[in-house]
């Protein structure tokens, strides 16, 4: 058996035996899914694609963005 099958075999069987993991696992799961995917859409709306329309209207607007000196 190589290494690869001996450590797959490891996880295998212990996520088989488990119990409250695997509860625990689909919570996790389900967290994640909540923070990429809907929370993605409601706060981090795609600010370039709905106030420029070409690429370079929005490379010079993140060129800006970047340059532009900050006063504390």
């Amino acid at each position: 058996m190589t290494v690869i099958q001996r450590v797959f075999r490891f996880y295998y069987e212990g996520f088989r035996n488990m119990t409250l993991g695997k509860t625990l696992w689909a919570i996790i799961l389900i967290k994640l899914f909540i923070m990429f995917a809907i929370l993605k859409v409601f706060f981090f709306p795609n600010f370039l694609n709905s106030r420029f329309e070409s690429d370079e209207e929005k490379a010079a607007y993140v060129s800006e963005q970047l340059t532009e000196k900050q006063t504390p």
